[in-house]
């Protein structure tokens, strides 16, 4: 697998003109220096780098729980900005997208790239795997091509160690011209000294310049004449370095030579004297000067690595890679696939669920008791005087948002394992593993990993950000088909409705039915992918290259601070979103009002019942009644209505003996019930629409409507077939 050079393109879905003010702006009255640097006060860092290089973890353990997410101006790639402190002096920092270049060939390139070079940070964080240096510091070249202040972070250094590897971090630093800061990041090592350097070399005096790459003679004579003719514009070069802009232009960066066009008086005369410094490095290279400019940059690399580096044992075998000749083996990587995601549903049914271990009690027991048996208790006392407020505490909150909460702690564990596989390396594996399988579905190893992001190792995942994880496949193809399939994933939301049904029709086999689950969705996405590769979306695949970092040992503050970041995320959202929906949908079953204490009547004369009801001559073959039908409108917003709002009606349809029993034992005690109508009901909740926030993503990403709207149609279509199916089969066989 091997990735080709690819010239640049024009992203459809970046504005620049929307790009965050400076710094200079922010920071009205402050003197700053040279290069834009605040001399005084608060310090604006952006923390870039190569994936699995470390930098989260850095970004993590610097800024702990004062971070914030918001999104990109113009773009739905999330922002993440957190605060340190030094000296007595602030430093906001803003982790960039982890990119590999800044050609801007991808989303994601270009907003790192567009960050640094737009908004102006006062410096630049450059983590570096100090295990992969050459690599990475491809990277860093282009970084110093900016002419931005520049700090870097030495990672993984105690990694590298073990490998054998020395580095010069002093002759670094003067090669460089930035400082070398030898850092752990997740242990915490060298981040007070990575911080200070960060102030410093912010707000000291500018004594030391980022060193110029050099591209050899020949290049330079033409990039300085390409350089001569930029300068002469002032409202160019007020915004970019005129000789970063030549190299670009050199380079054929479309989306610079836009920029040219709109600032530049005299736009063709820039663009000649490119066309002529191109043609004349490709009439002496014999090569197109894009390829020249990288291979100058590999040799720069190179030749710093060749001065700083030192390796003590080049020859041995580490431990990377004797597990990677197992788990990464053609016929046992698989293997291991299926037994890790399988021990992981095993692992948490049996924490969460099933072990005593909190005081008599399982982490779930005391959830249910907190709303079955406290909160219920608290506003049984409104019944009698005021049933519509009760009704509506009663049923629309506590029954709604409870009968969510209430799989918090599998939820919870879920979240911790899968953070302890991704933060061993071992998801990266995963992706490699299974790339020659996608492959014969039309998909590859970078939609591998959108579908990770998605749930695709186990569930625990989200739709949105595995849309957004697209930007990084370059073919527009390649990602609108992994646009489309991504969704089919088992993602975080319907997780509790899989758990509820389980918990009702299957409590024996509880891990067998949701490992079936997600192989289940896993075979249907890739069918789904086969089918639209075959008929919408013809064309030929795109290689591209595997990174395979080295296994670290997950930190038990790392471990907890993802699973926390996701649980309080579910948590919020079902005390806003879901909360929201299910006032609507409470709302709906309650009204207009029937003069009658008989919850089923209520509902069935309600606008939802009306609704639902008229539904059911179709949904009934795949077993859903009218009651079904209302909970799975409501999920077209968010899947884990579907729970609160069967939580709702069957709050409303029970009798006061039978309330202080938990959703599952409800439905399993349902004579209307069985396990061949909850099967199709956990089938279609996998494979029907994506939650409105998806469909918002997936419109913005892809640029068109259309996109979002055939998603939507398409997996309801099939998401009815298969359930239908599903449920008829059931039924046969009893």
């Amino acid at each position: 697998m091997t990735e080709q050079p690819m010239p640049p393109h024009d992203h459809p879905y970046h504005d620049s003109a929307s790009s965050p003010p400076s710094p200079a702006n922010r920071q009205t009255g402050k003197p700053r220096g040279p290069h834009g640097r605040a001399r005084t006060g608060s310090v604006i860092a952006a923390i870039a780098g190569n994936p699995n290089s470390g930098k989260t973890s850095i970004f993590n353990n610097l800024t702990g729980m004062t971070q914030s997410v918001a999104n990109y101006p113009g773009v739905t790639v999330e922002r993440k900005t957190g605060h340190a402190s030094h000296g007595g002096r602030e430093v906001t920092l803003v982790d960039l997208p982890g990119t590999y270049s800044l050609t801007a060939y991808s989303l994601d390139e270009l907003i790192a790239r567009d960050f640094v070079i737009e908004s102006k940070p006062d410096v630049v964080v450059n983590v570096v795997s100090a295990a992969n240096l050459e690599r990475n510091l491809y990277l860093t070249v282009q970084l110093m091509e900016m002419q931005r202040p520049l700090v870097i972070a030495l990672n993984m250094s105690d990694l590298a160690r073990r490998q054998g590897i020395r580095i010069d971090t002093a002759k670094m630093s003067v090669l460089l011209g930035a400082p070398v800061i030898e850092t752990v990041g997740n242990r915490g090592i060298g981040l007070g000294a990575l911080i200070e350097a960060t102030a410093d070399t912010a707000l000291g005096p500018a004594t030391q310049a980022v060193r110029p790459v050099s591209y050899g003679h020949e290049v330079e004579t033409e990039v300085e004449k390409v350089a001569e003719v930029v300068a002469r514009e002032e409202a160019l070069v007020r915004r970019y370095p005129a000789r970063w802009v030549a190299v670009k232009l050199i380079e054929g960066d479309k989306q610079i030579l836009k920029k040219v066009r709109q600032l530049a008086s005299d736009a063709a005369a820039i663009e000649s004297a490119t066309q002529t410094a191109i043609a004349a490095i490709e009439s002496h290279f014999g090569e197109s000067a894009e390829i020249i400019i990288a291979e100058r940059r590999y040799g720069f690399v190179a030749g710093i690595v060749r001065e700083c580096v030192r390796s003590t044992a080049e020859s041995r075998q580490n431990l990377t890679d004797t597990i990677d000749s197992v788990v990464c083996h053609r016929i046992f990587g698989p293997a291991f696939v299926l037994a890790v995601v399988y021990s992981l549903f095993a692992a948490i049914f049996k924490v969460a669920d099933e072990w005593k271990w909190l005081f008599g009690k399982s982490p779930t027991d005391w959830v249910k008791w907190l709303f079955d048996d406290v909160l219920a208790g608290l506003v049984a006392g409104l019944e009698p005087d005021m049933p519509l407020l009760h009704s509506l505490l009663h049923d629309g909150v506590i029954g709604g948002v409870g009968g969510v909460l209430a799989f918090v702690p599998l939820i919870a564990t879920l979240f911790a394992f899968v953070a302890v596989l991704e933060d061993t390396g071992y998801v990266a594996r995963v992706a490699f593993v299974l790339d020659r399988l996608l492959r014969v579905f039309g998909l590859q190893g970078k939609s591998m990993l959108a579908m990770i992001v998605g749930g695709g190792l186990g569930a625990g995942g989200c739709a949105v950000p595995a849309v957004m994880a697209t930007r990084t496949l370059r073919e527009e193809k390649d990602r609108l088909v992994t646009m489309l399939v991504v969704p089919l994933m088992n993602c975080g939301a319907k997780i509790p409705v899989y758990l509820m049904l389980i918990a009702a029709f299957f409590a024996s086999h509880k891990p067998q039915i949701l490992f079936s689950l997600w192989a289940a969705s896993w075979a249907i996405a890739l069918g789904a992918a086969w089918v639209l590769r075959k008929t919408v979306f013809r064309g030929e695949q795109t290689p591209f290259v595997m990174e395979l970092p080295a296994y670290h040992m997950p930190t038990l503050r790392g471990v907890l601070t993802h699973t926390w970041e996701r649980v309080w995320q579910y948590i919020r959202k079902a005390g806003t979103v879901i909360l929201a929906v299910n006032l609507l949908i409470w709302a709906a079953m309650s009204f207009p009002r029937l003069n009658t204490a008989d919850g089923a009547d209520q509902l069935r004369h309600s606008i939802a019942g009306r609704i639902g009801s008229a539904m059911e001559p179709v949904t009934r073959y795949a077993g859903f009644d009218s009651r079904d039908n209302i909970a799975l409108i409501g999920g077209f917003a968010a899947k884990e209505v579907v729970v609160g709002t069967m939580g709702i009606i069957h709050a409303k349809d029970d009798s006061s003996a039978r309330r202080a029993e938990g959703l599952s034992a409800k439905l399993a005690a349902d004579p209307s019930w069985s396990a061949a109508r909850a099967l199709a009901l956990m089938v279609f909740v996998m494979i029907y629409s994506p939650c409105s926030a998806t469909l918002m993503v997936i419109r913005r990403e892809s640029g068109k409507w259309r996109w979002a709207l055939f998603a939507m149609v398409y997996t309801t279509v099939l998401a009815f077939i298969v359930a239908a199916t599903v449920y008829q089969i059931g039924r046969l066989i009893g």
